[in-house]
């Protein structure tokens, strides 16, 4: 199951203490949430991406294309227990698709997240 980060504090403490992974077109922060959390078995996400993607139009597009991307290779079989932030470049809005889920997933192997049961 995939929830949302919303508040302010979830993204700085995934910044502070998570596992960073950088692509060319994102940047992907990872925090294995403790034991006591409730909702332990979800996963939620985090989308950002700063000005100095562009204007609102191109932020909100990169951020459009993230959220796309990570429901697609997330979606099915999430794995259990993380805060994961997805940090928009440059290149986000104009990545090819398939870069942008193969770049999701290298980022998310290179923080260690662990890879969902029965994917291969």
């Amino acid at each position: 199951m995939l929830g949302r980060l919303k508040r302010r504090a979830e993204f700085v403490q995934a910044a502070k203490v998570g596992r960073r992974a950088a692509r060319d077109s994102l940047v992907l922060q990872a925090l294995a949430r403790p034991d006591g959390d409730i909702g332990q078995g979800e996963t939620r996400l985090g989308f950002t991406a700063t000005k100095k993607i562009g204007n609102a139009v191109a932020r909100n597009r990169a951020k459009r294309r993230l959220r796309a991307a990570a429901r697609l290779h997330l979606g099915a079989a999430p794995p259990a227990g993380w805060n994961i932030v997805l940090i928009a470049r440059d290149g986000t809005g104009r990545c090819p698709f398939p870069n942008l889920i193969a770049d999701i997933e290298a980022a998310l192997r290179k923080a260690g997240v662990p890879r969902p049961e029965g994917e291969a």
